[in-house]
């Protein structure tokens, strides 16, 4: 899957998930899962994991998202809520995978982007960042560059591949933040 960046951009679609592309995204979390720090996975979920996981979020009417490109899925990211408690529902959590070809051609920033355009449309006040390891700079500059803040760091949070591995926090507000109730808002808001 070399991608070179001009026909890349060109064909790009970022998109809704269906249930058609579950296969795409369990393969692209398994390489990510078998080989990177940036989930503390350490095996690799079923299909039907996956599956169970992608109808959460979308229960929830939160985005779960894939570029597409030339007909491949090429990444996908999802918002869910930061923990399952009531009261969490307008802070969520994003995460978002890219298939190794396509780090480094901006994908993520795009993918970032429209995720929290999507979640900022359904009401959601903050969005956080829990960044598998230290060292990941790529994570940590996409988000840095869509207005996150560093907002702190879990030392020797994870232990893999023979290592610790700490998790940075990054935060930004979302929409009107918190500034009034959601409550009180026109905007709908994550259920």
């Amino acid at each position: 899957m070399n991608l070179e960046k001009p026909k890349f951009l060109e064909s790009l679609t970022i998109r809704a998930s269906d249930e058609r592309d579950l296969d795409a995204i369990r393969a692209i979390y398994e390489i990510a899962v078998l080989t990177g720090t940036g989930t503390f996975e350490t095996e690799v979920p079923s299909l039907e994991e996956m599956a169970r996981r992608r109808v959460e979020v979308l229960g929830r009417k939160l985005p779960w998202l894939v570029a597409e490109a030339s007909g491949q899925i090429l990444g996908y990211a999802y918002a869910n809520y930061f923990r399952p408690r009531l009261a969490y529902r307008f802070c969520l959590e994003d995460s978002i995978y890219l298939h190794p070809d396509a780090q480094g051609h901006g994908l993520g920033k795009l993918m970032l982007a429209e995720l929290i355009a999507r979640c900022e449309h359904l009401g959601a006040r903050q969005m956080l960042a829990v960044i598998g390891d230290a060292e990941n700079q790529g994570s940590i500059g996409i988000h840095r560059a869509l207005g996150f803040s560093h907002t702190g760091v879990l030392k020797s949070a994870g232990w893999k591949f023979g290592r610790w591995l700490d998790v940075v926090m990054m935060q930004r507000e979302l929409g009107q933040g918190a500034q009034n109730s959601p409550e009180s808002s026109p905007e709908s808001h994550p259920q």
